[in-house]
């Protein structure tokens, strides 16, 4: 995108998704100015410090007029009200835009403010276990999928110009209403943490006293349930947000479920059969390499020997070969995969490389 170099962005929330996009925006373009606001004085101080950012807002105040783009990257609810703020400082060009996972919500509050010509509403599909500024990577989004859900009066010209300017920083654009983002996104990601939340419930509820159902719970059933870990203020947001698209959804799936509650009643076996097949097939079907709502994690599994000093060795290769390993752990549980050492990296590139170095050093790999 060829643009000035006086170039101005502003961002209002510096935590993870705000951070990152900044940090992308500073490695791509490195002439942009950059202004922030946030309450975490500290994430704007380390934004500063590390060269991100080049200016602080002490408010949504003028430092705003100057932007050609402004990023709302904090919760929905206070992205709605700086809003009334941001309308009267705004250049009648701006282009606003949010990075939030529902979109209802903001866009009622834009039509109400009478934005609806300066604003594009955008969701990139990336997340993190963590969370916050210090988590902040400039290639988070690269190569991820970003919906761009602008309004229904904004110029083709600006969505346009900011769809080209969002795959400058390695996203994938798709360009979806505002509706149809929220009923996909219902469907991809919240049923589906709804889902994981129930069964680690099932699990806890049916659990005795000496918890062996935890202990016992590995392999598959933390794979599914993975998502279920994730912070549930958020989700409690999402959920008040996208209510209607959420419960039509599960209303869906009780029905489905109920099916397969009467063909297990009725010995159905071709019925019961045929439900795993689909599942089979389009799960199968379902590309590996592509980045979606729901974060991926990247593990491979080790056999190794029961001997002191074995799993030291191994993770000692790994770092003497300058690849990062995010986590490990033993597999008592080995339902679902055969190797007893469980090692997770941040990213599927260096899963292969520490596949390839043990399996050239004669350890038995497995990979998912």
């Amino acid at each position: 995108m060829s643009v000035s170099p006086h170039f101005t962005i502003g961002f209002i929330g510096l935590g993870l998704i705000g951070g990152s996009i900044a940090k992308s925006i500073r490695r791509i373009f490195p002439d942009y100015n950059i202004i922030a606001y946030d309450t975490d004085k500290k994430a704007l101080d380390a934004a500063i410090a590390d060269g991100t950012v080049s200016t602080i807002a002490s408010g949504i105040n003028e430092e705003f007029s100057k932007c050609n783009y402004i990023f709302l990257c904090a919760p929905v609810h206070y992205n709605i009200e700086y809003l009334k703020a941001l309308k009267s400082i705004m250049m009648p060009d701006c282009i606003l835009t949010d990075v939030g996972s529902v979109k209802t919500d903001i866009y009622q509050a834009v039509m109400e403010e009478e934005l609806t010509d300066s604003f594009i509403g955008g969701h990139p599909m990336v997340g993190s276990e963590r969370s916050g500024y210090e988590a902040a990577n400039d290639h988070l989004i690269e190569n991820a999928y970003y919906f761009i859900t602008p309004s229904s009066t904004v110029s083709k010209d600006k969505v346009e110009e900011f769809t080209t300017f969002i795959e400058d920083l390695g996203a994938i654009t798709i360009v979806y209403s505002p509706a149809r983002h929220d009923q996909t996104t219902a469907y991809i990601s919240h049923i589906p943490h709804i889902i994981a939340a129930e069964l680690v419930n099932l699990v806890h509820n049916n659990d005795d006293a000496k918890g062996m159902n935890k202990q016992l719970a590995a392999g598959g059933f933390k794979d599914i349930t993975r998502i279920a870990s994730s912070n549930p203020i958020i989700w409690e947001h999402i959920l008040l947000s996208n209510s209607g698209n959420i419960v039509a959804g599960l209303e869906e799936y009780k029905e489905d479920l109920e099916t397969v509650i009467q063909a297990i009643h009725k010995k159905d076996a071709a019925a019961i059969h045929d439900f795993f097949l689909q599942a089979q097939q389009y799960r199968d079907s379902i590309p590996n390499n592509a980045t979606g709502v729901i974060r991926m994690t990247y593990e491979i599994f080790v056999d190794i020997p029961d001997e002191p000093g074995a799993i030291a060795k191994v993770t000692a290769f790994i770092s003497e070969a300058s690849i990062n390993l995010k986590n490990l752990g033993i597999s008592h549980n080995r339902e679902d995969e055969e190797g007893v050492l469980r090692l997770a990296f941040y990213e599927q590139s260096d899963a292969a490389k520490a596949a390839e170095l043990l399996r050239s050093l004669n350890y038995t790999v497995y990979e998912r």
